[in-house]
């Protein structure tokens, strides 16, 4: 027993002499360890007897010095700790997508004040930043980039709509686009993606379409999203399956949709019906079961609606400050402009600008400013119409055209030429009860009105038989008072 007890203790000194030297290692310790307690801590030989080794720090701490224990729980019950290189290796990664997207460059400052020099991203070392810095300023960068793209593009204006020129292109900059989400009476969403998209000088026109729409009778709610990418990249090539933030336009109730909504035409297959603002949705007539949902998007601030707002609140426009005149006393009455738009989706009827739109106070009436734009009896202002009206639709399978139904643009700017009542919005035709009364035009006459809480439109049309085409012969804006008044800071 002394002989094995004697060496045993030399073993234990070796080991304990070994173990004093730099980058030994302790065995029968976990993993990882720290350098310190390498180097303090003596090497346990094997010479202490087949004993369980996961009792053996508690078994035989007795038996060591106290430098030994100290180290063995140390080392035992510090938690593991990811090792520093890993974050290398994940800065390196994020750092080189950094470098190979902007190019940037660090400015390194000398001793002197006056001298700097400029090195490479690449030359920085990896490890001198946070973990998750360089994925951190990647994205960033990303939106400020996207950000600053989509400023530039809505910068130029358009002098006769008073939007900006490029709106199409800066949809495409954020890789913007429209859904709708139909929700059951059970709470569950049908979210439809595949659509069409128009785009005209004022507005977009979206049409859904699928076989697969759930059928009608179950529905209770439609929303209306735009959606964009959660996180942007210029460099790239637009994801249809990475992660996309919604932001609320608009949501209708379908319940009763067809006494709710309004009919405004049918064609052979499908039925029309209204609901504003902005949306249309077409039925078959056989099953009356959704065939497609359109809806027209005016462009102004249609950006800040399809981004800035949440998945279940709509983006609030801050309101608008009045810009006061006590000169004028008629301040808010004259130099309007109007931007009309009639278009079937695919194919455009009427684009044209009507200036100097002006009201006399002794017109003001019933809450309403009259603003005449074309007149019965200034022939020299009827305008006529490329075609006969119509509203094309499609679906996978099937297409057609319903007669009398279009989409009016209305974009309306005030004297200093700022947007000031816009909308698009689906209307239609009808035969009006009154016959032609000008010497000119001895066809039937048609109307359309439109109607919403900052005006009405007025339109008369004349079928002139003979060249086959419309003539619009009357045209009236009525603007509410109460909007004219919070505009410009007036009491009318």
């Amino acid at each position: 027993m002394a002989t094995g007890r004697g060496r045993a203790l030399r073993q234990y000194g070796r080991g304990a002499a070994a173990a004093a030297s730099p980058g030994a290692a302790i065995v029968g310790l976990p993993r990882p360890f720290t350098p310190a307690a390498v180097a303090t801590g003596p090497r346990l030989g094997r010479a202490a007897g087949p004993r369980n080794r996961s009792r053996s720090f508690a078994a035989r701490s007795g038996e060591c010095s106290e430098t030994v224990n100290a180290a063995i729980k140390s080392l035992h019950l510090t938690p593991s700790v990811k090792p520093k290189p890993n974050l290398c290796i994940e800065s390196g990664i994020w750092l080189k997508i950094y470098s190979s997207c902007f190019q940037a460059k660090r400015t390194m400052w000398k001793m002197k004040s006056d001298q700097t020099e400029t090195i490479s991203l690449g030359c920085i070392p990896l490890c001198d930043r946070k973990p998750g810095y360089w994925k951190k300023e990647y994205i960033l960068k990303q939106i400020a980039a996207v950000k600053t793209r989509v400023m530039r593009l809505v910068k130029p204006v358009d002098p006769y709509t008073g939007l900006p020129c490029k709106n199409k292109e800066a949809m495409e900059a954020l890789d913007l686009r429209w859904i709708v989400v139909l929700k059951d009476k059970n709470g569950k969403e049908h979210v439809m993606e595949k659509a069409n998209l128009s785009f005209k000088d004022t507005s977009v026109t979206i049409l859904w379409y699928s076989t697969n729409w759930p059928c009608l009778d179950i529905l209770s709610t439609l929303k209306l999203f735009g959606v964009t990418p959660l996180l942007p990249d210029q460099s790239r090539a637009p994801s249809k399956n990475g992660p996309r933030q919604r932001s609320l336009i608009a949501e209708y109730h379908l319940a009763n949709l067809t006494e709710s909504g309004v009919a405004i035409g049918a064609d052979k297959l499908v039925q029309l019906f209204s609901l504003n603002p902005e949306l249309l949705i077409g039925l078959w007539k056989e099953k009356n079961e959704i065939a497609f949902v359109m809806a027209s998007l005016h462009y102004h601030q249609l950006l800040e609606r399809s981004t800035l707002g949440s998945a279940t609140v709509q983006y609030a426009f801050p309101p608008n400050k009045p810009v006061l005149d006590d000169i004028d006393p008629e301040y808010g009455l004259h130099d309007y402009s109007l931007h009309l738009d009639m278009h079937g989706r695919s194919c455009t009827y009427l684009c044209g600008t009507f200036r100097n739109l002006f009201c006399r106070k002794g017109d003001i009436a019933n809450g309403y400013l009259r603003l005449p734009v074309v007149t019965l009896k200034d022939s020299t202002k009827h305008v006529p119409l490329t075609g006969t009206l119509g509203l094309s639709w499609e679906t996978d399978a099937l297409k057609g055209n319903v007669k009398d139904c279009y989409v009016m643009d209305f974009t309306l700017l005030d004297e200093t030429g700022k947007p000031f009542w816009c909308f698009s919005a689906p209307v239609y035709m009808e035969l009006s009860s009154k016959a032609s009364t000008l010497y000119d035009y001895m066809g039937h006459m048609y109307t359309t009105d439109y109607a919403d809480s900052e005006g009405k439109v007025c339109v008369e049309f004349v079928w002139l038989e003979e060249t086959k085409e419309y003539f619009i012969v009357n045209l009236v804006l009525y603007i509410s008072t109460k909007k004219v008044n919070n505009w410009y800071g007036t009491n009318y």
